[in-house]
């Protein structure tokens, strides 16, 4: 097996690869081959849609860990 080092990473990244990880039960290391080996689908990449390519990304995670919003709430302005 191979390994390599990834320098210059943000801060924000690695923060955001170990709450992924913690949340997939896996390790930092575990959840980047994850990542690297679904971003490097092998065959050919046309044959996959981009809504199962969504799908397969985001399919552990459970539907009660996403945010939601009160219904109720008036919608917030846009602010650029």
């Amino acid at each position: 097996m191979a390994s390599i080092t990834i320098r210059n990473l943000d801060d924000s990244v690695k923060a955001q690869l170990r709450l992924v990880a913690a949340q997939h039960g896996c390790s930092m290391e575990e959840e980047a081959r994850k990542i690297l080996r679904m971003g490097l689908v092998k065959g050919d990449n046309n044959k996959i849609s981009l809504g199962s390519k969504i799908q397969q990304r985001f399919a552990d995670i459970a539907v009660e860990a996403l945010p939601s919003r009160d219904r109720n709430e008036p919608p917030r302005s846009v602010d650029f």
